[in-house]
């Protein structure tokens, strides 16, 4: 049995992101929570609250112990534009990256 959660419109970017993604593919949750306790990057607690969200789905009678994270992958978002200060009294345009992040936590470990 899988459970799916889908976090949208996170404020990180989809590239850094995916990098913590790497670390935690195939492994158990409850191993998980561990790593990622000492992985020091700014989107860890994004990506604890998914894992959490992706467990709660799966149904109580589960436990972190025998699932597997089976897929997880982050996409590119919609930019958020902004603007800088610039020379001359303008404003200069810039993009803020988002990141969509689905987490598939599974019995099995593939």
């Amino acid at each position: 049995m899988e459970a799916i959660a889908i976090s949208r419109f996170g404020r990180h970017s989809y590239r850094k992101v995916g990098a913590i993604l790497k670390l935690i593919q195939g492994k158990r949750v409850s191993d998980v929570f561990t790593l990622l306790a000492f992985t020091t990057k700014s989107a860890t607690p994004y990506i604890e609250k998914t894992i959490k969200s992706a467990t709660a789905n799966c149904g109580r009678l589960k436990s972190p112990e025998t699932l597997f994270i089976t897929r997880a992958f982050a996409t590119m978002g919609p930019p958020i534009k902004r603007m800088r200060p610039g020379a001359q009294g303008r404003g200069n345009p810039y993009k803020r990256k988002t990141c969509h992040l689905t987490i598939v936590v599974g019995d099995k470990k593939k």
